[in-house]
């Protein structure tokens, strides 16, 4: 049995235990994707490899398989990719201001952990601290682009390598999508994803590939070195959101009006902003970025309230799209 279908297999089990009705196959065709056929092997290889699963038929005539004994899961103990994802929920809600969601995520996290034998901890918080390290951005709530799961998770696994990836690519100029080698460095999430990659012996910048135009991802045997030059925060904060133009990064400031400095100075724009209380009680921004057409995005939602002082390209954006008439603020 392959490392995929073993997990696969232990996933499935998880299912089956968790669900006081245990797990029916229009379930695992939805979980994992697969058709009717491939998910009764499925059920077949969890009859075949845990003798507690109990199988019966409800009132609709749909088979459910049910694990009882859990004895063999609970030795798993707790995933890097499950450490991720409450690490992640737990930053997306301390960016929100919700506090009590922190305290009982970080909660949760810490009875985990301590369940856990201490080599296993540790190897699994370095596994997650790496894969965190690896993401510009927390995605937001919002609009966004969806992303096949397991694209995902080739590209998490490449990260945590770091191995190099083999991605099929249709760019907005290919007529077809083709193979290309790359070295992943890192992911920035938004309303579309991006993986930051260079593509071996050729790049000297980082290249984005918008992960809804791939259309495949492999881990490749070989592992590489990654450069100490290149700093994923640095990179991301050289953005205003997920897109980068170098023609378009430089300063950029933009003035508040005085009755809505308050709830624009309680605003993070930027990583790396500073704010400028005015003597008239106006309020300026300033930092450096790219991405002129995200930030119109954004200053749309202010109306009149703000004036861009820089740089004159985003200026000219928004001069004629600056309302009177909304009834609320961002």
């Amino acid at each position: 049995m392959s490392l995929a279908k073993a997990r696969d297999l232990l996933r499935l089990a998880e299912m089956a235990a968790s669900r006081h009705a245990g797990v029916t196959l229009a379930e695992i065709t939805e979980e994992f994707g697969s058709d009717h056929r491939t998910a009764q092997r499925m059920a077949r290889a969890l009859e075949d490899a845990f003798d507690a699963v109990e199988v019966f038929t409800d009132e609709s005539r749909r088979k459910h398989w049910r694990l009882r004994d859990t004895r063999l899961l609970r030795l798993q103990g707790l995933r890097d990719s499950e450490l991720v994802a409450l690490d992640m929920s737990i930053r997306r809600a301390r960016r929100e201001g919700a506090d009590n969601d922190v305290r009982a995520l970080e909660s949760l996290r810490d009875r985990l952990l301590a369940t856990l034998p201490r080599p296993h901890a540790r190897r699994a918080e370095a596994d997650a601290e790496a894969v965190l390290e690896a993401h510009g951005y927390a995605s937001r709530p919002g609009p966004r682009i969806p992303v096949e799961p397991r694209l995902l998770d080739t590209i998490v696994e490449a990260l945590k390598g770091p191995f190099r990836l083999l991605i099929g690519y249709q760019g907005p100029t290919d007529t077809a999508p083709r193979e290309r080698a790359v070295d992943p460095y890192g992911l920035i999430l938004g309303v579309r994803r991006y993986l930051v990659a260079f593509e071996p012996d050729k790049d000297t910048a980082p290249r984005h590939f918008r992960l809804d135009r791939m259309t495949s991802a492999r881990l490749l045997p070989e592992l590489f070195s990654r450069r100490d030059d290149f700093d994923l925060a640095d990179h991301s904060a050289r953005a205003f959101g997920s897109y980068h133009s170098e023609a378009e990064y430089g300063p950029v400031v933009w003035r508040f009006a005085p009755e809505v400095a308050d709830v624009a100075g309680s605003f993070v724009f930027h990583p790396r902003q500073e704010l400028t209380r005015e003597p008239d009680g106006a309020l300026t921004v300033r930092f450096c970025a790219s991405g002129w057409l995200e930030m119109a995005w954004h200053l749309y939602q202010w109306g009149d309230k703000v004036e861009v002082l820089a740089p004159e390209g985003l200026r000219a954006l928004t001069a004629d799209w600056q309302r009177r008439d909304f009834d609320a603020l961002p």
